[in-house]
């Protein structure tokens, strides 16, 4: 869709230049920063996925209660001039047709349901949109992470590594917030 932007994982320049450091460094600890880097690049792009279906599905819905909310407005405007007729020829002292008084109900009949439809879809949207939200906080926590992560090789500094795997631990809480509860924290 082009008015959703898409959620980019990690780059792969990053994990290259950490396994790189990994096999260049005699350091143990180093080897455990690329294979926790790699894991948190793998989650990264489950939410990445994640979010983008979602961002898909809501924009889906969005289209779908459009349609159904214009479909209300014509069956309104059918029962409108519907209405004028009927003053129209009760003006002239007849009175309207009873396929006319038929059409009449259905219309009604027919923006009630496309009504329901319509905020049912909204309804979805609106989840949909809510988990997209969710994972894309965990895709900026994972490539937060990884990049952290990056850091702590580079000035062969481990707490800067324990820094990351905190980061990590909050992109799996977005990522279990947006499976199983997208509506927690809600503003």
């Amino acid at each position: 869709m082009d008015g959703m932007e898409e959620i980019e994982p990690p780059t792969e320049q990053v994990q290259e230049e950490i396994h790189h450091h990994a096999h260049e460094s005699g350091e143990r600890w180093v080897s455990y920063v690329a294979l926790s880097s790699a894991l948190i690049a793998a989650l990264a792009a489950v939410c990445a996925l994640l979010a983008g279906h979602h961002a898909n599905e809501g924009m889906l819905d969005q289209l779908v209660a459009s349609d159904k909310w214009a479909y209300y407005q014509a069956k309104g405007i059918e029962a409108r001039v519907l209405e004028v007729e009927r003053k129209l020829i009760a003006a002239q002292g007849k009175s309207l047709p009873e396929s006319d008084a038929a059409k009449l109900e259905e219309y009604k009949d027919k923006r009630e349901e496309a009504s329901r439809d319509a905020k049912e879809h909204e309804r979805s949207r609106d989840d949909h949109m809510s988990r997209h939200v969710v994972y894309a906080r965990g895709v900026t926590m994972f490539q937060i992470a990884i990049a952290v992560a990056a850091i702590s090789v580079l000035t062969k500094r481990t707490r800067f590594w324990f820094i990351a795997l905190a980061f990590a631990a909050v992109g799996v809480f977005f990522l279990i917030q947006g499976s199983f509860f997208p509506h927690l924290f809600k503003a």
